[in-house]
């Protein structure tokens, strides 16, 4: 069925909570045996509260009641890692060891995800990976349990910082997260900087968590002379740099900022008149065309006041796949071996309202395009959350960083 966008932007504006379903209770009557459990690990109160958080359970909730019932029970589960490395691998091992749970999924921040994937390998439980951006998850800390769904650095530090590059942006200075994505989003964006023929003039590493107050690096930045300022970070970080930036009159002053991972729900809270004319990259928009604008339309009467971006459509899309792989094989199979399951998840094509067909490699990467975007200016919007135009597309095959380039220890050369 065709959505109608107009339609769907008044129901974006107006649309009220519903009513709660009862998750788990049948599952648990029905038996452990004949239940798969779903863990949603992530952060439900700090930083990246509005990218994952309970946005995040609604669209696994979602991948389920859109999934149906086919032979056996699904239930849902959720807890807030905190940011921290420690919490969500002691999360994880919980989970596998007492409370029976068969896949976890989302886990933002990338020393967390690196760490949940490492105890999810020792257990051999399936995790889909939605929200971590180092692509270290499918090169070198590869795993026949992970599939990494949405994004990773090497391909926003193509797409977006491949474009700042091409449009005359060639010096740069990166104010990066002292933690494994930041560094991980600098390195790969300064290499295809580097390679373009640019240079990095410097850099400051901010901490993380734990600074609300971006001032003092963002005078740094100013003071290097760069082109363009690359903003190594996410979530409130990038809102609250992007806001201090322009109270600084970077902007101003000719400087460039590259927001190099943005969500749609980082805009909203920045609001158009500040975010105007930046460009990020994501792989998800809910007004893309008619099957994004269907999944919003299910989902949205679910996630109060927030909107899906990508990391919440990556969350519902993964748990979709995985359950459509563990009606293939059977249940008391997908309990026994998440390697298995994960193998089954790669030898199945993928095709959901999200990103549409795909399919995911040997080393986990599942591969989709990539859209780069430009924030409207305000008066270009239509609507509540009519935030992007589109500038490029970039195809599934040149999205993401080529097999042979990861060094993952599952691709046979």
């Amino acid at each position: 069925m065709t959505i109608d966008r107009r339609t769907l932007l008044k129901a974006v504006a107006a649309a009220a909570p519903t009513a709660a379903l009862p998750w788990g209770g049948a599952a648990r009557a029905q038996g452990a045996a004949n239940t798969i459990k779903v863990g949603v690990l992530n952060d439900m109160s700090g930083t990246y509260r509005d990218i994952t958080g309970p946005t995040s359970l609604a669209c696994v909730r979602q991948a389920v009641q859109d999934f149906g019932s086919r032979g056996f029970t699904v239930e849902v589960v959720s807890a807030d890692h905190q940011n921290k490395p420690d919490v969500g691998s002691n999360v994880a091992r919980q989970w596998f060891d007492r409370d029976g749970v068969d896949m976890i999924v989302d886990v933002p921040t990338s020393s967390v995800g690196l760490a949940v994937a490492g105890v999810a390998r020792e257990k051999n439980k399936a995790y889909v990976n939605s929200t971590s951006a180092t692509a270290d998850l499918t090169g070198s800390a590869c795993s026949p349990n992970t599939v990494h769904w949405t994004y990773d650095t090497w391909m926003l530090a193509k797409s977006t910082g491949g474009a700042m590059v091409k449009a005359g942006g060639d010096s740069w200075f990166f104010v990066t997260a002292d933690y494994a994505f930041g560094h991980a989003l600098e390195r790969d964006t300064a290499a295809f900087v580097r390679a373009a023929g640019g240079r990095v003039v410097g850099q400051v590493r901010t901490p993380f968590p734990g600074t609300s107050d971006f001032s003092s690096f963002l005078v740094q930045a100013q003071s290097s002379r760069a082109k363009v300022v690359g903003l190594a970070n996410a979530g409130a970080d990038t809102i609250n740099s992007v806001k201090q930036a322009a109270e600084f009159g970077l902007t101003r002053r000719g400087v460039k900022l590259a927001a190099l991972l943005m969500f749609i729900n980082d805009v909203h809270g920045m609001g158009l008149q500040t975010a105007q004319g930046l460009v990020c990259t994501e792989t998800f928009y809910w007004d893309l065309n008619d099957r994004t604008r269907a999944f919003t339309n299910r989902v949205r009467g679910s996630v109060g006041a927030n909107m899906p971006g990508m990391s919440h459509a990556g969350c519902y899309a993964g748990t979709l796949h995985y359950l459509k792989a563990v009606a293939d094989m059977g249940v008391a199979a997908a309990k026994a071996s998440g390697a298995e399951a994960v193998a089954r998840m790669k030898a199945m094509p993928t095709d959901d309202d999200c990103f549409g067909q795909g399919s995911i490699r040997p080393d986990g990467r599942k591969i989709h395009p990539a859209y780069l975007f430009e924030v409207k200016k305000p008066e270009e919007s239509k609507g509540p959350w009519d935030y992007y135009k589109l500038l490029q597309t970039t195809s599934a095959e040149e999205a993401f960083r080529p097999l042979s380039e990861g060094g993952c220890a599952l691709v046979r050369s």
